[in-house]
């Protein structure tokens, strides 16, 4: 195969991920609250787990097709686009967004707790099955948390849960599941694939393919809600699911693969990229101490992410 077919099946198979991910998580809601769960169990849980789906599978595929530095680089570059370009896109479109103060005093400190415990967990080079328990164990927490608080962790691409509540369980959603569930499987397979092939094409690590391409795919429909969201001036609720994906990758995608197979980090990802994540995360926490972001601050926070990406490739 060349270049071309290569870069089509990359597109076209990340793009399965991204629908398989959606339909997935639609299908679970209902299949949740058929079994009595709490519609705020399925906000924290299957809702929450959901807007990171592409992100783990297309990890756990990396893990097994011996590839482990493709996790990281998904984890930290997706965080990455998150706050900088996601969150600085909504903000420029909304012209500024307001940020309720749930989400100063929770999440953001449980952001950064997160990122600097990845950045803790790198430092020598790996991520062992042992140390995967300690992010296992504080992502728990904030589930509990978030249920016995009763938070609702919404996710605007899914339908309202209420609307889903009313709806009555057909032999449709479990096949949906297990249909979807299956080219989850294949697609992550193909887009690694893809990847690890283009790498070689373009000699280029994977790492940066990874932090790049494969990071910026996932959180694309974090970016068309949020920016949709901030023109109807509801923002907030776009930031609270971006933060909160941001904290599930940290814990979640990096912990389940390592309990396959060890990561091993690269170089580039301890000097570098993860000290940016972290210092990123920094200046989106200074950036809301007035409790929003305005439309220059957005504006900044692009061309930070435009940096970010030509620094990764050598281009500035």
């Amino acid at each position: 195969m060349d270049i071309l077919q290569w870069s089509a099946l990359f597109i076209i198979s990340l793009v399965v991920v991204l629908k398989s991910a959606d339909y997935f998580t639609n299908a679970a809601e209902k299949v949740g609250l058929h079994f009595k769960m709490s519609p705020f169990v399925i906000g924290v849980t299957i809702v929450a787990f959901g807007t990171s789906l592409p992100e783990i599978v297309t990890s756990i595929s990396s893990v097994l097709q011996n590839h482990s530095e493709i996790v990281i680089g998904n984890v930290v570059g997706s965080n990455i686009a998150n706050i900088l370009l996601v969150l600085g896109a909504a903000a420029i479109a909304g012209k500024t967004i307001k940020i309720n103060k749930d989400i100063i005093n929770i999440d953001l400190p449980l952001v950064l707790g997160s990122t600097i415990l990845l950045y803790i967990m790198t430092l020598d080079g790996k991520i062992g099955a042992l140390e995967s328990i300690i992010p296992l164990l504080a992502l728990i927490t904030y589930i509990v948390y978030n249920i016995k608080s009763h938070r609702q962790i919404e996710k605007p691409i899914a339908k309202n849960i209420e609307e889903l509540k009313k709806e009555k369980l057909s032999l449709k959603e479990p096949a949906i599941l297990i249909a979807s569930g299956i080219l989850l499987y294949f697609s992550a397979d193909f887009t690694i694939m893809s990847v690890i092939e283009l790498s070689k094409i373009f000699n280029i690590a994977t790492e940066i393919i990874a932090v790049s391409a494969i990071a910026l795919g996932t959180s694309l429909p974090e970016l068309i809600v949020s920016v949709s969201a901030a023109k109807k001036g509801k923002a907030d609720i776009a930031v609270g699911n971006v933060l909160g994906s941001n904290i599930f990758n940290a814990l979640a995608v990096t912990s389940i693969p390592a309990l396959i197979h060890t990561l091993e980090i690269p170089e580039q990802m301890i000097t570098f990229t993860i000290p940016m994540l972290t210092l990123t995360t920094i200046l989106f926490i200074f950036t809301t101490m007035d409790k929003q972001i305005s439309q220059w601050e957005g504006f900044t926070l692009v061309l930070l992410y435009a940096a970010f990406i030509g620094k990764t490739f050598g281009l500035v």
